[in-house]
């Protein structure tokens, strides 16, 4: 018996510092440089961006020469040879005796123009570098307004949570004092059972408020590779300083999808250019060097030849037409989109202006309403306790003054939220942090 407890005593002792909380107060700043540096997604986008890099030098590669060498060996059986170069015509005993072939040769070719096909390859690949690279800052925007939202909804669950805990225990000790009026028959007991509705409906929502927290902590936890037993404590006030000594910024017509889209755009009109490439042709500077050895026949050395190789699809004349017109409609496809989202990024820049703007309004009219509903509690209190008011108007006032409370504190992270997601709108969110992403 004894040594089965000291068994579990033993698990248990190794489990418990595994499976303990870790606590790591974070600034907004701190997360979002964790979360664009190490996030998969960031990750991902990062080596495409390199992809892409390599991808242009293999393009600009195909500038230079090309030089082949190849050689071979070869023996043979007893060939029947013939012609002039052997003696035509001369007996068999006369004919020599071949056995083995040695090839050896040098290729060097080296374009001249192929209707600036290789100009305009690299200027794509140089574009679509450029393209990769804006949309990769675009979705570290994107990941950086994810952790802001969660930021936000976490200090907003532990601010309901603080809240929702301070009340229930004074909500608690209501519950005796009712309970102990109801026994000396100084209170109906109904008085008490709206209590204990009034103490369920807080236990409700502190049940909320902390599931809410878990979850949004776990997704946090998460996005920024953190151990998941990680409990994130937010330094809010930083939050509060960063907003307040932020500026507004206005539009300068430069997001990095829409930058993205702009290079593309190019691409696509390039891509006419190749498409045109099919009509002209190809000159290519071509070289070589052969060696030969056919044992007891044939021996030839410094064969060198240089010149110049000259081709030309004539069918391209009659089907190239067609590749041109699909280039040009990609040209055109790209600008509509371009189109699309700069009337998108507008609304959205619009939308997040008026959000914030009202989210400033809302916080002002939230601490008015604090100061208000704190007063009208402390008024009918003052009147139940002297038996000038009912117990619904007290639990009523009590509940108005929670819910005042509680929107003052979502406010204060929703004012922050709705500034960052004015500057997500606007493309500056990462730099409203003074951060560079890699």
């Amino acid at each position: 018996m004894k040594i089965s407890f000291i068994l579990q005593f033993l698990i248990i002792a190794t489990i418990v510092p595994t499976t303990a909380q870790k606590v790591r107060k974070m600034s907004l700043k701190e997360a979002v440089q964790i979360a664009i540096s190490t996030s998969d997604e960031a990750n991902l986008a990062d080596l495409k961006i390199e992809s892409a890099r390599l991808e242009l030098d293999v393009i600009k590669n195909n500038r230079y020469p090309n030089l082949r060498l190849s050689g071979q060996y070869l023996r043979l059986n007893e060939p029947l040879i013939d012609g002039a170069l052997f003696g035509g015509g001369a007996t068999g005993d006369q004919k020599p005796n071949v056995n083995s072939l040695f090839l050896g040769q040098a290729n060097f070719s080296m374009p001249l123009f192929q209707g600036f096909r290789l100009l305009n390859n690299v200027s794509v690949s140089e574009d679509f570098l450029k393209s990769q690279s804006y949309l990769t800052a675009h979705l570290k925007e994107q990941i950086a307004l994810r952790v802001t939202e969660l930021f936000a909804r976490l200090y907003q669950s532990n601010q309901a949570q603080k809240l929702f805990e301070e009340n229930l225990k004074v909500s608690k000790q209501r519950e005796k004092d009712f309970a102990n009026g109801v026994e000396n028959g100084l209170l109906p007991k109904n008085d008490l059972l709206k209590v204990q509705l009034q103490s369920a409906a807080i236990q409700l929502g502190l049940d909320s408020a902390i599931k809410n927290g878990t979850l949004i902590n776990y997704q946090l936890v998460l996005l920024l590779k953190l151990p998941e037993n990680t409990t994130i404590d937010i330094d809010i006030e930083t939050v509060k300083a960063e907003t307040a000594a932020s500026q507004l910024r206005n539009f300068d017509g430069k997001r990095n999808d829409l930058e993205a889209l702009n290079v593309q755009q190019k691409a696509s009109e390039t891509g006419i250019k190749l498409a045109k490439a099919n009509y002209f042709p190809t000159i290519n500077l071509v070289g070589g060097y052969i060696a030969l050895d056919l044992k007891n026949a044939l021996q030839v050395t410094n064969a060198m030849n240089a010149g110049v190789a000259v081709s030309y699809e004539i069918s391209s004349l009659f089907k190239n037409s067609t590749n041109v017109k699909l280039a040009t409609l990609k040209v055109q496809q790209s600008i509509a989109v371009r189109s699309i989202l700069s009337e998108k990024i507008k609304e959205e820049i619009k939308e997040a202006e008026e959000n914030y703007k009202l989210s400033a309004k809302q916080s002002k009219v939230y601490n008015e309403a604090v100061v208000q509903s704190s007063e009208n509690y402390r008024i009918i209190k003052d009147k139940y306790n002297n038996g000038l008011s009912s117990t619904n108007d007290f639990l009523e006032a009590d509940a108005q003054q929670l819910n005042s409370k509680l929107n003052l504190s979502l406010s204060e992270a929703d004012l922050a939220l709705r500034y960052y997601q004015l500057q997500f709108a606007l493309g500056k969110l990462i730099n409203s942090f003074n951060l560079n992403s890699k």
